[in-house]
């Protein structure tokens, strides 16, 4: 993350939905200015306590509930990443799988955008502020497995957590019988909020490493010997 800050670039990552409550759209903006003011990591405070009571109850009866995190990368450079086999969302997607809990990923509208028209889901272009910028961002900032400059919006679907305490069928191998397993411990209601900080985290070091291929951040940094702070040649 410091070494994205370096080029502007901010990675953040919060809470749309827990066990099936969603929370009400954000503001980009918002995001820069502070973390999310709730135990669950979201910035909608009603549906926040809605989640917390729901994650609450499970516990009581002794299961789980998964959620949906946001991740979003802003000021991110077009041109990043390569049509095929090095497409950005398609790195961006290996990373999230590789966290154990994640069971799904999508970016802009995602599955919304397949029960759409093309007139409707295209991102059409004008001239902004005397700049050439998308009208909407429908692909969540990135097409043909390249970056088009504006914010990069995915979203990652997280399962319930597996080890609960409630009684669940298996089979006892040795046996070839059918029997019943109870997990002993502690047990996490809820791992999204825990999540939060790793899909962030592997969202900026995928960014990093294009960064580094593309020759926007150099393979070997120079520290400047005063601020400690990366410096990034011009």
């Amino acid at each position: 993350q410091k070494l994205l800050a370096n080029l502007g670039i901010v990675v953040r990552a919060h809470t749309v939905e827990i066990a099936g409550i969603a929370a009400g759209p954000v503001d980009p903006a918002k995001l820069l200015e502070s973390e999310p003011p709730t135990l669950v990591g979201c910035y909608d405070p009603d549906a926040s306590e809605k989640m917390v009571s729901e994650i609450l109850k499970s516990k009581a009866e002794g299961d789980s509930v998964g959620g949906v995190i946001e991740a979003l990368a802003m000021n991110v450079p077009p041109g990043l990443g390569e049509p095929a086999f090095d497409a950005l969302d398609g790195e961006l997607a290996r990373a999230f799988f590789a966290i154990p809990a994640v069971k799904g990923v999508e970016f802009g509208d995602g599955f919304s955008a397949s029960r759409v028209r093309g007139s409707q889901n295209n991102d059409q272009y004008g001239i902004l502020n005397g700049r050439i910028s998308a009208l909407s961002n429908h692909a969540g900032g990135i097409l043909g497995g390249i970056s088009t400059g504006t914010p990069i919006t995915c979203r990652v679907a997280i399962k319930p957590t597996p080890s609960i305490s409630r009684p669940q069928k298996t089979v006892d191998i040795r046996g070839n019988r059918d029997v019943e397993i109870r997990i002993p411990g502690r047990h996490d209601p809820c791992i999204v909020p825990r999540a939060l900080p790793v899909v962030e985290a592997m969202m900026a070091i995928v960014l990093a490493d294009h960064l580094i291929r593309s020759s926007l951040v150099p393979p070997v940094l120079r520290v400047h010997v005063e601020t400690r702070k990366p410096e990034l040649e011009t």
